[in-house]
């Protein structure tokens, strides 16, 4: 078996290499990767070569959405066999600390996670991955539907610490991957009415075809007003920023009901934005942030199988692994009219 990766090569440039195959240790599962999404942090690194304190040296694999069938196995590997197909969550973390004893891992210091270096990613032929961050998807569940539980893990956490509940209306800036799979994780968790805000029409007619019963440009229409007239002047349960615009993040605190929940998931460029908190606390509203997820590829496997979201519908370009490069350029240079763009490895 030959396991051939592409790395990024300094900003904007990819090679090929054939690589080693991976050590697979007693507790490890060998993959034969399929599918990798594109998410938005891997075409940061490849135009920017950084995302803050996290700087790529040298020849680097991006990539950590992913799904793949298990080819190999540890002596120690109990509940994966051989055949099975898997989504990988991308971060092994030291199962020591008090965020892992506590069951919050995703806030591991010493988490070692695909495609955050100095740790390669999986655009490669073959990986190796911890048994217990290996999720086995049923037979009604694609590989494409498994490399999308990564982003969808993130909807799922965002609406989670908002308590999206039954008959709630929620706000959602912003339409890329992760404002989608929020949007569809507010539906799932039924929400009466879901108002999504951006700037590009194409990924706002997406939404709207997933489920947004309001869908608002900003360039267009007066955003607050808008989500005032919609709301009859209460402002929203619930307000999520994926956009990590500094002008959506302000505007959460004007949009929030009294009494209601903003949760915060999209990284601002700059690190210290303005925000309005004497607004908040005048609503009694709670401000949360999440940092990736926890405990929930299980969730959002089962709830994909069972029809409850359907987040392939997401994917708007797919391309062959040989064309790899050309998927990073054509997606930084249409990203109006790219929505979610996957690699297919297998």
């Amino acid at each position: 078996m030959t396991n051939k990766a592409i790395f990024m090569h300094g900003t904007n440039d990819m090679i090929w290499k054939e690589i080693d195959m991976p050590v697979v240790h007693d507790k490890d599962v060998l993959v034969k990767v399929d599918i990798v999404g594109i998410c938005g942090s891997d075409v940061h690194y490849y135009q920017h070569g950084r995302i803050g304190d996290f700087v790529v040296n040298g020849d680097f694999i991006l990539g950590h959405e992913c799904a793949g069938e298990v080819v190999a196995v540890g002596k120690e590997v109990k509940n994966l066999a051989v055949g099975d197909r898997v989504a990988l969550e991308p971060g092994k973390t030291c199962g020591k600390c008090e965020f892992c004893k506590s069951g919050q891992y995703n806030l591991c210091p010493d988490v070692e996670f695909f495609a955050t270096p100095p740790y390669h990613g999986v655009f490669a032929n073959y990986v190796a991955h911890p048994e217990d961050m290996c999720f086995k998807l049923p037979d009604n569940v694609s590989n494409l539907e498994g490399a999308l539980v990564e982003p969808l893990a993130v909807g799922l956490h965002a609406t989670g610490k908002g308590n999206v509940k039954l008959g709630d209306t929620v706000v959602i800036f912003g339409t890329g991957c992760i404002g989608l799979v929020t949007l569809l994780s507010s539906k799932a968790r039924g929400a009466a009415k879901i108002i999504v805000v951006d700037v590009l029409p194409n990924r706002l007619e997406t939404a709207k075809r997933l489920g947004a019963t309001h869908v608002i440009n900003a360039k267009e229409e007066n955003v607050l007003s808008k989500i005032d007239e919609i709301t009859d002047g209460q402002g929203a349960h619930v307000v999520i920023d994926t956009a990590g615009a500094e002008i959506t993040v302000k505007q959460t605190a004007d949009v929030v009901k009294r009494g209601g929940t903003i949760v915060l998931v999209g990284m601002t460029p700059k690190d210290e934005v303005e925000f309005n908190f004497m607004k908040l606390m005048g609503k009694e509203g709670e401000l949360k942030t999440i940092f990736r997820y926890r405990n929930l590829y299980p969730v959002a496997i089962n709830a994909i199988a069972s029809g409850a979201i359907n987040v392939k519908d997401i994917v708007s370009h797919e391309f062959d692994f040989e064309q790899t490069k050309e998927a990073f350029d054509f997606v930084v240079s249409n990203a109006k009219d790219v929505v979610k763009a996957v690699i297919k490895i297998g």
